[in-house]
């Protein structure tokens, strides 16, 4: 193969690897537009907020899209004792026990050949994302609107497609790029018994079963706080919708006014105590976004909630692999 034609695989590649980073802008940017269009509600209509709208979606490449959700926890207490061969006497002992896992599992890498013909080197633990907003979360001054909730699964299909992930948190599915906002590597987990609101251990076909309930956090950042520990969290996102500028408050500020409580997500992450490694697990986070006193157009004082499920599970389906182009070398 002559040297242009790999040069244009190796920039093919580079292209593919940034994608990982790209579906934190379009998280951010998918709950902001949704919280404008419920601010304006029928308004919308005949205004030429649409062409805006359109520009706003198409600077968009992002992931997700499937029904997940809430988590209860009602029965989540660590029963201490001996599951799989290990023992479990305190949250200390769930805490070192998935993080070596977590640890162990990230560590591995593999090659691939992405649909350019093009290697890769990914992590070997890949799964797949989903993202929806919770049916009737999605409120205008305290109440739903049939009209809006008719119009978000429209929005959401334009802006978002299924990606293929590296265990949470990661900024990248390939190492290299898998970075906090510090530049900092997220291959090793940052989970600490504080972080842990409630846990509990059981045994299933010889493997130690996890289940997880993060502490509340208020705008989490991935890698950086209790819920940023376990989830793809999204960081400022009172700077995004500050930024689309179509917004004014009528008393506060942006910070006052939007708010992103990460708070009923749930972690179930099931291991191979033979090898230590992760073999199975879901990140089910659920984040609650409101918006008070947003002037936008003529409108004036509104305020507008919603809540965005977004999961994570692993590992990814035959279907997803053949879907992004993706094999095994």
């Amino acid at each position: 193969m002559s040297e242009k034609k790999e040069a244009k695989k190796a920039k093919k590649a580079a292209k593919k690897a940034a994608k990982g980073r790209k579906g934190d802008k379009g998280f951010k940017i998918f709950i902001a537009i949704v919280l404008v269009v419920a601010i304006i509600g029928e308004f919308a209509i005949g205004l030429t907020f649409g062409g805006k709208l359109d520009k706003l979606t198409q600077t968009v490449a992002a992931s997700a899209t499937e029904e997940g959700g809430d988590s209860a926890e009602a029965g989540i207490e660590l029963t201490p004792g001996t599951y799989g061969g290990v023992d479990f006497k305190t949250m200390d002992d769930v805490v070192k026990y998935y993080n070596d896992a977590f640890n162990k599992t990230k560590a591995k890498t593999a090659k691939y050949t992405n649909s350019d013909g093009a290697e890769e080197i990914m992590y070997d633990f890949i799964g797949e994302e989903n993202l929806v907003l919770k049916e009737g979360s999605l409120l205008v001054n305290g109440s739903a609107n049939a009209m809006l909730n008719g119009m978000v699964p429209g929005i959401l299909s334009k802006m978002f497609t299924k990606n293929i992930v590296g265990l949470p948190p990661s900024a990248n599915r390939h190492p290299d790029g898998d970075t906090d906002i510090e530049g900092k590597s997220m291959q090793t987990s940052r989970v600490v018994v504080e972080d842990i609101k409630a846990a509990s251990v059981e045994e299933k076909d010889g493997k130690v079963v996890l289940t997880i309930i993060p502490v509340a956090t208020e705008m989490s950042t991935k890698g950086m706080d209790s819920q940023g520990h376990f989830f793809n969290s999204l960081g400022a996102l009172d700077s995004v919708i500050e930024g689309i500028g179509m917004i004014t408050w009528a008393s506060g500020s942006t910070a006052d006014n939007v708010k992103a409580t990460y708070e009923g997500g749930k972690v179930v992450v099931t291991i191979d105590p033979a090898t230590g490694e992760i073999v199975e697990a879901d990140y089910n986070m659920v984040v609650n976004v409101d918006v008070q006193h947003a002037n936008l157009s003529a409108l004036k004082d509104k305020s507008a909630s919603l809540t965005i499920l977004y999961d994570n599970h692993f590992p990814v389906s035959d279907e997803m692999w053949a879907e992004k182009g993706y094999t095994r070398v």
